[in-house]
């Protein structure tokens, strides 16, 4: 199943995501979930939250993947949304 994770930042807390970056890289690239994923801008171009899809076995799953997110253990997300999501084009 494909799950999306829409994430978006705390105000503010540019410092707390490029602090955990590198670890919130790694993780994404360690685990076989990640279907796509990349970080949503801001109008001026900066990083502001996170667009993750997931190739997971069940919801349950996608809850633990994203509990276990470096930028989700560092309190960076002001909120997170999991949503099943179908592909249809691409």
């Amino acid at each position: 199943m494909l799950v999306c994770l829409m994430a978006h930042d705390k105000a503010g807390a540019l410092n707390v995501r490029m602090e955990n970056r590198p670890a919130h890289v790694d993780y994404l690239k360690s685990t076989d979930h990640v279907h796509l994923a990349g970080p949503l801008v801001d109008k001026e171009g900066g990083m502001c939250g996170s667009m993750i899809v997931l190739d997971v076995p069940d919801m349950a799953a996608a809850e633990n993947w994203a509990a276990n997110d470096p930028y989700a253990k560092a309190g960076l997300f002001e909120s997170v949304t999991l949503t099943e999501w179908k592909k249809v084009i691409g």
